[in-house]
């Protein structure tokens, strides 16, 4: 296994690294758990932007922790009149949660393909029923993405564990087999940080690469035959290399190495 290709990291990633680095600044605040409520308050500040006063506030109040997307869709439709303005508020937003998941975790491309997607058919035409059809889909896309974000709870793992997880998963395994690969990932990563929590640039020195490189492909050749074939498991020691040496060049196994040595901040 040889280091990453600079070409293959650039067609998978750029785009989203280019819209990550962009918007690092403000990254502190960008919990994903918050997107619809920053979308509710975009479609509200819009409103009252356009006509201040009491009575336009009729109507807006909605419990946050429960917010209807159609009665949000309706309220865009009706009362937004800048609309155009709104969704690039929105897309702003959105994008800047894309780019936080798949930082994240590489399996998640779908939500960037269906964000292009979406773009692409507001491009082509900004009328009155493209613009509030493309809210509409902003919204579903931005509700799937919260609920992306809640799936690491969900499956009892943390975040970088999940990505792992992801990666090594196959949609046919059976409720049992599919525990067996949860705890493997657990593990893997566990094994990973004892390697290269103490090192600041491990991806520069040569027997650390090696090291890595065998860690993986010791815990992914001990996956089971069936459902896994040895080209499944060669395929999945590449990706899982390439993403551990991802994360850890953009900086994105900092809190993970940190809780490794020991609870540093």
């Amino acid at each position: 296994m040889t280091e990453p290709s600079v070409q293959l990291y650039a067609e998978r990633h750029d785009n989203i690294e280019a819209i990550y680095k962009k918007l690092s600044e403000a990254r502190d605040d960008a919990d994903i758990s918050d997107l619809l409520k920053a979308l509710h308050r975009i479609v509200n500040e819009a409103i009252e932007a356009d006509a201040p006063g009491a009575d336009q506030a009729q109507g807006l109040t909605v419990d946050l922790s429960q917010i209807d997307l159609e009665k949000l869709r309706d309220e865009f439709a009706k009362k937004v009149k800048h609309k155009a303005t709104a969704i690039e508020d929105i897309r702003k937003l959105v994008e800047r949660k894309l780019a936080l998941l798949l930082a994240e975790n590489p399996t998640r491309m779908d939500f960037e393909l269906k964000y292009r997607e979406i773009v692409a058919a507001y491009n082509l035409d900004k009328d009155r029923a493209t613009v509030e059809e493309t809210f509409a889909k902003l919204m579903a896309l931005s509700k799937s993405m919260d609920d992306e974000q809640r799936r690491a709870v969900r499956e009892g793992l943390s975040e970088s564990e999940l990505a792992i997880f992801d990666l090594m998963q196959k949609p046919t395994l059976a409720a049992t087999e599919r525990e067996r690969i949860k705890q493997s990932s657990r593990e893997l990563l566990a094994e990973l940080l004892r390697i290269i929590a103490p090192l600041d640039q491990w991806t520069e020195k040569e027997q650390t690469r090696a090291e890595v490189e065998t860690v993986i492909l010791d815990r992914v050749f001990l996956l089971p035959e069936p459902p896994y074939t040895p080209d499944d498991k060669e395929a999945m020691a590449k990706m899982l290399y390439e993403h551990v040496w991802q994360q850890s060049v953009g900086g994105r196994f900092g809190a993970a190495r940190r809780r490794a040595r020991g609870g540093e901040t």
